[in-house]
């Protein structure tokens, strides 16, 4: 006798293909800059994130469906801007979104590391358990950003920060680590103009806006140089 397969079954079914389909379109902006080694670390980072979403809120659900296109290649794409840097700092990791992506694909490259600065203890502990589990090269610092911008960290070739604050305030956060000779990547979305009005309020800075691969509306502010006014 066939079984029925039951509305939530279905449904659950019909999920799994819309995440193949994002999946593939991940892979196609990334095809000739992602190396197989890092897609399979990255499929192992979304499904232990699926795993974890049911009982920790590490993404917004309404995001699910086009996550490997609005998280993981959103992500990727901020190696392309600083293809020589190894060194990185992400402050605000929450879900590794784009610091244990990062670690996922320099995990092939001579000296890549990734600090995932997290105070929120139980996505700290999803940060450690993904580095354990996919043997990244990312160090967890489940501590408040100004902890750890205040004490002895280490130089870093670029900083970066997704979803975490307006721009004004990311500076605020990065400004110790810039004075150390380090870059700053914030990807920013439709309001970015406006942001960066009101960030030069407050500083004199060296920045530029790189188009965002992932979304027509969004970019990537990359900062080389800041001074508070």
């Amino acid at each position: 006798m066939r079984s029925r397969v039951r509305p939530l079954d279905r449904r659950s079914a019909l999920d799994i293909s819309g995440l193949a389909r994002d999946r593939a379109q991940a892979l196609a902006l990334n095809r000739d800059s992602v190396s197989r080694e890092t897609w399979d670390r990255l499929d192992q980072l979304v499904a232990l994130l699926l795993r974890w979403q049911k009982s920790v809120n590490l993404v917004a659900p309404s995001t699910l469906p086009t996550l490997w296109t609005r998280h993981v290649a959103d992500s990727l794409q901020l190696l392309k801007i600083v293809p020589q840097a190894r060194a990185w700092v992400d402050l605000g990791s929450g879900a590794g979104f784009p610091g244990l992506v990062l670690a996922c694909a320099l995990a092939d490259r001579a000296g890549g590391a990734v600090h995932l600065v997290e105070s929120h203890q139980k996505k700290a502990g999803f940060l450690r358990e993904c580095t354990r589990i996919l043997g990244v090269p990312a160090i967890v610092h489940a501590i408040r950003i100004e902890d750890f911008v205040a004490g002895d960290a280490p130089r870093f070739d670029i900083v970066t920060a997704r979803a975490l604050a307006p721009l004004s305030g990311l500076l605020r956060y990065a400004n110790p680590l810039l004075k150390s000779g380090a870059a700053a990547l914030f990807p920013k979305g439709q309001d970015v103009e406006a942001e960066l009005t009101d960030a030069a309020k407050y500083w004199r800075l060296e920045a530029s806006k790189v188009p965002s691969k992932t979304s027509p509306q969004s970019s990537i502010v990359v900062v080389r140089g800041l001074r508070p006014l």
